[in-house]
């Protein structure tokens, strides 16, 4: 699973590949509570290395679809 998060006052944005296997639901209630808290927000992508992100610095964060589809080609959208 892929979640994206676009930083303040920065063009670029972090993605981070979770394994698969995470639960989307408990990840997005892992979100709002680092959100609402003004805390960090730490994730673990999918080769164990933890990514830690300022919640201040945070403009937007976007969850992937919890099924791996990916179109490459003329068929993607």
């Amino acid at each position: 699973m892929d979640v994206r998060i676009g930083i303040v006052q920065t063009a670029k944005e972090l993605e981070v590949e979770l394994s698969e296997d995470v639960d989307r639901e408990k990840l997005l209630r892992e979100i709002e509570a680092a959100l609402a808290d003004d805390a960090v927000l730490w994730l673990t992508d999918r080769r164990g290395r933890r990514v830690g992100v300022p919640v201040a610095k945070v403009a937007y964060v976007e969850v992937g679809a919890p099924t791996p589809e990916r179109r490459v080609g003329f068929g993607a959208p």
